[in-house]
């Protein structure tokens, strides 16, 4: 694919020879030329695991301290007291069995995240071959399979993010956008690496962190000097 203008004098302020210290690489992206919207800037981390054995796997969520910049929106699954608990707590969307069919034949995606309450997973099961390739089915080490709905939606609202590896051994996860400013971006950063380094499985041998880059969503790659 060819690259435009915009990404050619972007990349012309990047050493692909170097490490940065993610301080200046983000003072870098806060340079670029920019596009008519606010980017957002993506982490990406490649460990020294392997993802095929499950004693390697690296997931959990963090709360970023800054937020994304972006409004995550949350359907819920839930009956009763809990569906009306999740809609006072802001749930975007709230149900039962009668969505199912309007994800299953409709392809209705407008949520970013999924809550369930563990008696609804039964339903929600139903729904694992379309919201499990999408990384939207809910999961109790992702805090989204709970009875406390509303600080489930809450933590979401307020900038929870999930990592988790691909089948790659990477984590991509955007933590932000350019318009926040080199000092939030790092807040944000230190955070997630924090979060990433702890989850290290005791399993995993050798170099645990491969490599990592931060790069905006249509810019050049800057790769981090992650000590």
């Amino acid at each position: 694919m060819k690259k435009g203008k915009r990404y050619a004098e972007s990349a012309k302020l990047v050493d692909n020879t170097k490490e940065y210290e993610v301080k200046e690489a983000l003072d870098i992206i806060e340079k670029m030329p920019k596009p008519k919207f606010d980017e957002t800037v993506e982490l990406h981390v490649k460990l020294g695991v392997d993802s095929k054995h499950a004693d390697q796997q690296v997931r959990g969520t963090v709360v970023l301290p800054n937020g994304t910049g972006k409004t995550q929106k949350v359907l819920v699954f839930a009956k009763g007291p809990k569906a009306e608990e999740a809609e006072k707590a802001g749930a975007d969307f709230v149900g039962a069995e009668e969505l199912i069919p309007k994800i299953q034949n409709d392809n209705w995606f407008d949520y970013d995240v999924v809550v369930a309450t563990p008696d609804m997973m039964g339903v929600v099961g139903r729904l694992g071959k379309v919201l499990g390739p999408k990384g939207l089915m809910p999961n109790p080490k992702s805090g989204t399979v709970t009875m406390d709905v509303e600080k489930a939606i809450s933590e979401i609202k307020s900038g929870k993010v999930e990592y988790r590896l691909d089948k790659n051994n990477i984590i991509h996860l955007g933590f932000g956008k350019v318009s926040f400013g080199t000092k939030k971006l790092v807040e944000n950063y230190d955070v997630i690496m924090e979060a990433i380094i702890k989850a290290k499985p005791s399993a995993a041998k050798g170099q645990y962190i491969k490599s990592v880059a931060v790069t905006t969503t249509m810019g050049p790659s800057l790769f981090i000097n992650q000590k």
